[in-house]
């Protein structure tokens, strides 16, 4: 018998959201970067309207595995990346 984990509250999810957010901000490679924004942001409004409280907590915890991925990445990009900024980042 397994014990289901309790489903987060709403500041943990807006927490979570943040969170990947930030760390997709530290990405040095635009194109990354931008993706990882993008797909952060439709990844909750494609989830917003799950009501099963095990469906919100399976995402919310694919969520927080994809914030520890995205957080490797981002580690691993800044050792390796050029230093020379994107044309769709230079003002």
């Amino acid at each position: 018998m397994t014990i289901a984990a309790p489903s987060p509250s709403r500041p943990e999810v807006i927490c979570l959201f943040r969170s990947l957010l930030r760390t997709a901000r530290k990405l040095a490679d635009y194109n990354i970067k931008e993706y990882t924004k993008r797909r952060t942001i439709d990844a909750f409004r494609q989830n917003r309207s799950l009501s099963d409280p095990s469906s919100i907590s399976s995402a919310f915890s694919y969520g927080k595995s994809q914030l520890e991925v995205a957080k490797k990445q981002a580690l691993v990009y800044s050792l390796y990346s050029p230093k020379l900024k994107s044309v769709m980042e230079a003002h």
